[in-house]
């Protein structure tokens, strides 16, 4: 249809105010508050109310003919024009979480004016925002209730344009914009629900009682900072004058979910095995139901408001493992309810106080029972093991408008996160670690069996049938603690809008591992004299690990922060920000290891109304972003921690535990990376002129309005990463400095740490105990020596569509990409390392040589479709699509010779055996990183349909069915092509670890009142 001059007067004066007034839609985002602004004639009456919630405020409109009101609560309002003849005009909107919504009764300057019109209803997808420069997606309850897509905070995040789902040895969180997905942060209400002891998780919010979700995938301002990925800012639910209540069930039967594939042995270097079965899944089952309850409504009527959610959840499932396991489990997933409770308070139309308190607190209980290696049956049970995470998030918020042009917000919150785990043997026994690392975790030991097969086809399988984990365990009072200030204030000066601001973020983790029973027995071959596999001649060995840490660690963060919002002229808008973030460490000592401070972070943008009616929009931003450590860091690396490894001969196994009998040592006990089990000098653990990890991002794009109902977008992403840190554990560069100094060093020892914090590829200054008497030496150390510089660049182009019509709307982009580096970032998910921010990509230089290349994260083309259409008023039905490309692959083996044997990091190099004698025995050629092959293209589809029966007002029922054709590619598989003591092939390189979620079935019943 046609565009009407009133609706193009429309967009004109929507645009003119939002840049006269400086509204950035970015702006306080973090407080889950938006805004209103628009034009009328100078000196009238601008009423806005909310009758839900009895808000009401008033503002005169200024002599430039516009008004603005800022932190508005997300909710639907009545705006007021009161003229001076008594006449009036009305405006019905929405106003959602971090952005502005124009509300206009005059055309650019004021020229023209409406009579008296509602506008009631609300687009469903996001309209072009001249007003901002930041990337952004608003997604509200009600239109994540109508596509087919998981309940939870990184499922919708997934939506949004330039998101990827990271790797499954990490839980499955978005990855944005080719960061790793450590280095987002997670919103409620304005409070950092992230876990930052690895920042691997966050809170999980009941999602019955999200209002909004905003998902910031880039050119965000000077307010947020400590992410080099994305930002997901949730804002819940909250009461009103009308008392509303419900709840829903949710239920996913195992019986109308499709079989997950099994895997197979897929390494040509090891032909025997080569299409054997080596996980039989067809016996897994996975069902999940979940009921929530809500209410909401006024306790004193335009004063105080209350809501609550409660939701129950279970997960129980049965996965068997591989055919060489003795033990298959049964999973469950439970605990107390999960809840939310909010409460607001409007003192009057200035001030506003809120209180929000949530928990999700949950157990997962698995039982390990006994079975036949190689079958699927049940025996007995070995033992139950108890994990439980989550906790209490509690926040309080203050907002207030201290003047009509000044406005401030404050907020405070505290939280407490469980990693606690313990376990009980099937007679009762407690098994756990109470974080001494004298005392290991009691237990049966782990047990690791990597022969070839036909060396277990001679001896059997080696397996315990009594150890109940197969890993290490958190000790038993594991838990992590937050208290987080923040204070913003926004003021209005002329044709600037200053917004500036200070906040703290404090962080300690009560921490530490220890592998069941003490230690990990592993088993494997070496292919004796003639360096051939199966020959006669091959023996077995078997190593020892042990590893344990223990301790109490913190990080204390504060920024503060600047930004203007400058219209430049009335179609032209400047965005001029500046962050300094503060960032100290602490060890398990109390003693601080890295402080890092007033790390300076520009932020620029701009936003141009082309064609000045708001219909073509082109944006840029250019901007720094900087990334603390995680208090995960100081655990192995700054405090107290054991890591030996030692090699035998053995002449037997014992049948119960798999533990190696009649030992003979083969070499010395070694100590890794220097973890001898004594406290660390603080001064040494880090270089004193360490940079924070931080990227620089620039972004250039443009909206077009095709119609009424119709967007198209195209945006330009470059991402490039100027500063990693992570540790370094080659000493060797200092030890040779001081003995030509004529010193004699004494390793290892507590202040000549093996590893060491440091920017990659940077100039190192290290303070060193050299000969253990108490006396620090600093050394410069040439970056050449250490490692390369840390590398890793996006650059993506974004195309994307969205429409929205009376019955149907939806949201469509398509994404090419190029992630490259010589880092993934925080993690290392080419072999599953979670280790955040001491990977070992820059342990040695070695371990960086072919190490460019396409990163894990890199999807070459991602396609997005989802949206709803609204039969009418009884039926409606949703979809989501994605199609994606697949990642690259690794091949991953030993380094040899080096220094006359296998490099002691063993299968961790990019370059592997060309023939089945393996890296060490027989040839080997570099394979630079990504040049394994790829994956294949994954493709995806959801369908749902919702009824809303005309006989039952507020009864609904709805179906989805997730991955509807069981479209089930392989997503991530083994990259360890290599036995890192022999050099052997293994067996198991290329074996799938990841495949896409089989088609499952979600049955859906709700009713409100």
């Amino acid at each position: 249809m046609k565009r009407s001059s009133l609706n193009r007067n429309l967009r004109r004066s929507a645009l003119t105010v939002a840049l006269g007034l400086c509204f950035s839609s970015a702006v306080h985002a973090q407080q889950s508050s938006g805004a209103l602004f628009g034009q009328a004639t100078s000196g009238e009456t601008v009423v806005i109310d909310n009758p839900a919630t009895g808000y009401h405020r008033e503002v005169v409109v200024g002599a430039d003919g516009g008004y603005r009101v800022p932190g508005i609560q997300p909710g639907s309002y009545r705006v007021t024009l009161k003229r001076a003849d008594g006449t009036t005009a009305v405006r019905d909107v929405q106003v959602n979480i971090g952005t502005g919504t124009p509300v206009n009764f005059a055309a650019a300057g004021g020229t023209t004016e409406l009579g008296s019109v509602t506008v009631l209803g609300t687009r469903s997808v996001n309209p072009i925002d001249v007003s901002s420069v930041s990337s952004t997606s608003i997604l509200t309850a009600e239109q994540i209730a109508k596509v087919p897509v998981q309940r939870d905070a990184t499922s919708v995040a997934l939506l949004a344009p330039g998101t990827v789902r990271g790797d499954t040895a990490f839980g499955n969180l978005a990855s944005f914009g080719g960061s790793s997905v450590a280095e987002n942060q997670y919103y409620l209400n304005g409070f950092n629900i992230t876990n930052s002891f690895r920042s691997l998780n966050f809170a999980q919010v009941p999602y019955e009682a999200i209002a909004e979700q905003q998902t910031m995938t880039g050119g965000y301002g000077a307010e947020f900072g400590r992410s080099l990925g994305g930002v997901v800012n949730m804002v819940s639910k909250r009461g009103t004058n009308d008392f509303h209540a419900g709840g829903n069930v949710f239920w996913s039967p195992d019986s109308l979910r499709a079989e997950t594939e099994s895997t197979f042995y897929s390494n040509p270097l090891v032909p025997g095995d080569l299409g054997k079965l080596r996980q039989d899944n067809s016996e897994d089952t996975l069902g999940e139901y979940a009921a929530s309850v809500w209410a909401g409504g006024a306790i004193i009527k335009d004063k105080l408001f209350a809501y609550g959610a409660l939701t129950y959840k279970k997960t129980d499932q049965d996965y068997w493992g591989t055919v060489l396991s003795r033990t298959n489990n049964n999973e469950s997933e439970k605990g107390d309810p999960i809840w939310l409770v909010k409460l607001d308070w409007s003192i009057n139309e200035d001030h506003h106080l809120e209180f929000t308190g949530m928990s999700d607190k949950r157990t997962t209980t698995t039982k390990t029972y006994l079975n036949t290696i190689g079958q699927l049956d049940r025996g007995a049970l070995v033992g139950t093991s108890y994990a439980e995470s989550g906790g209490e998030n509690y926040i309080f918020r203050y907002n207030g408008y201290l003047t009509d042009t000044f406005s401030v917000s404050a907020l405070y919150g505290t939280s407490e996160y469980s990693r606690s785990r313990r376990l009980v043997t099937a007679d009762g026994t407690r098994v756990e670690y109470g974080g001494d690392i004298n005392q290991p975790a009691s237990g049966c030991p782990v047990i690791t069996d990597v022969r070839p097969g036909y060396r277990q086809a001679i001896t059997g399988g080696y397996a315990s049938a009594c150890n109940i984990t197969g890993t290490s365990i958190d000790r038993v009072d594991s838990k992590d603690n937050r208290d987080q200030f923040r204070l913003d204030f926004d003021w209005e000066i002329g044709d600037h809008r200053i917004g500036f601001g200070y906040d703290t973020d404090d962080f300690e983790s009560i921490a530490g591992q220890s592998l069941e029973g003490g230690r990990i027995w592993r088993y494997s071959t070496n292919n004796g004299p003639d360096g051939l596999a199966n020959t006669g001649d091959e023996f077995d060995i078997v190593r020892e690990q042990i590893v344990n840490q223990g301790s109490t660690v913190r990080v204390e963060q504060a920024a503060y922060y600047i930004e203007d919002n400058w219209a430049v002229t009335d179609t032209f808008l400047a965005y001029l920000g500046a962050r300094w973030d503060t960032f100290e460490n602490f060890n398990g000592e109390g003693e601080a290891y890295v402080k890092i401070e007033n790390q300076f972070a520009p932020r620029l943008g701009f936003s141009w109304d082309v064609n000045g009616d708001s219909t073509f929009k082109v944006y840029g931003t250019a901007g720094r972003y900087a990334l603390p450590l995680t208090s995960s860091v100081a655990v192995r690396g700054a405090s107290i921690s054991l890591f030996t490894r030692q090699n035998f001969n053995f002449t037997g196994v014992d049948p119960v535990t798999g533990a190696p009998l009649g030992l003979t040592p083969r070499g010395a006990l070694t100590y890794i990376n220097g973890e001898f089990g004594e406290p660390k000098n603080a001064a040494t653990i880090a270089s004193k002129n360490l940079d924070p990890m931080y990227q620089d991002e620039y972004i250039l794009g443009g909206q077009y309005a095709l119609t009424d109902h119709q967007n198209i977008g195209v945006k330009g992403i470059y991402r490039k990463l100027k500063a990693a840190i992570d540790d370094n554990c080659d000493y060797t560069p200092i030890y040779d400095m001081a003995v030509a100094d004529g010193l004699d060093p004494v390793l290892p020892s507590s202040g000549f740490p093996y590893c060491r914090m440091f920017n990659p590829g940077a100039d190192s200054v290290f303070l060193t105990d050299i000969e253990n008497n108490g006396v620090l030496t600093e050394y410069t150390v040439p970056g050449e020596l250490l490692s390369p510089a840390a590398k890793r660049s996006y650059e993506a182009l974004e195309f994307s569509w969205d429409g929205a019509w009376d019955k149907w709307f939806a949201s469509a982009s398509y994404t090419m990409a190029w992630s490259k580096g010589n880092t993934e970032g925080g993690v290392k998910s080419d072999i599953g390392q979670a280790d955040t921010s001491v990977t070992q990509d820059f342990d040695y230089k070695e371990l960086a040589v072919d190490s460019y290349g396409y990163l894990p994260n890199d999807r070459r083309h991602s396609l997005k479709l989802f949206g709803n259409y609204q039969f009418n008023d009884e039926w409606s039905a949703g979809g989501n699509l994605l199609v994606q490309s697949g990642r690259p692959i690794n091949c991953l083996g030993v380094l040899y010779p080096y220094h006359g044997g296998i490099h002691p990091y063993g299968a961790s190099f990019f370059r592997c055996g060309t023939t089945e004698a393996g890296g060490v025995s027989g040839p080997s050629e570099p394979v630079p990183r990504g040049t394994a092959g790829r994956l294949p293209w994954t493709n995806s589809i959801d369908l749902n349909v919702a009824y809303f029966p005309k006989w039952a007002s507020g009864l609904m029922f709805n179906i989805d069915v997730f991955n509807v054709f069981d479209s089930q590619k392989v997503t991530s598989v083994t990259e360890v092509a290599e036995d890192g003591t022999t050099g052997v092939p293994l067996n198991t390189y290329l074996v799938p670890r990841g495949f896409q979620t089989p088609r499952s079935v979600r049955f859906m019943v709700q009713y409100d009142f």
